[in-house]
């Protein structure tokens, strides 16, 4: 049975961190990333990173804050997120795909976590 897990959510006040971690098993994935929903929101992209590291893929609206990485030994994704705002208050699911063609397309993970809130207070 494949599964990710997420971790790490929580309450923040603005310009706080956070480190997101969502843990895989079951199988290996070629891309790993991380997508969020707000409440009223359709779910975004946020970041995507090979399985090498060396492709890394960002949302305009987190660039410069959010760093993915990833530990392919621990089979794990995380999500780095620094001077966070209330925008980024919402819903992140991790996710995996095993073919990864368009890195930010939602339709190309196969597979999603549960999702871990964040919410971001003033």
């Amino acid at each position: 049975q494949v599964q990710l897990v997420e971790s790490g959510g929580g309450l923040v006040q603005a310009g706080g961190s956070l480190r997101l971690s969502c843990a895989a098993s079951g199988r290996t994935f070629s891309g790993k990333g991380w997508f969020r929903q707000a409440p009223g929101k359709e779910r975004e992209f946020v970041a995507a990173i090979g399985r090498s590291s060396i492709n890394t893929y960002y949302a305009d609206s987190v660039k410069g804050r959010f760093t993915i990485s990833r530990d392919n030994a621990k089979n794990t994704v995380y999500l780095q997120m620094n001077s966070l705002n209330l925008e980024d208050t919402a819903v992140y699911y991790c996710v995996g795909s095993s073919r990864w063609l368009n890195a930010r397309d939602s339709k190309d993970y196969d597979y999603w976590g549960q999702g871990t809130q964040v919410t971001v207070s003033s």
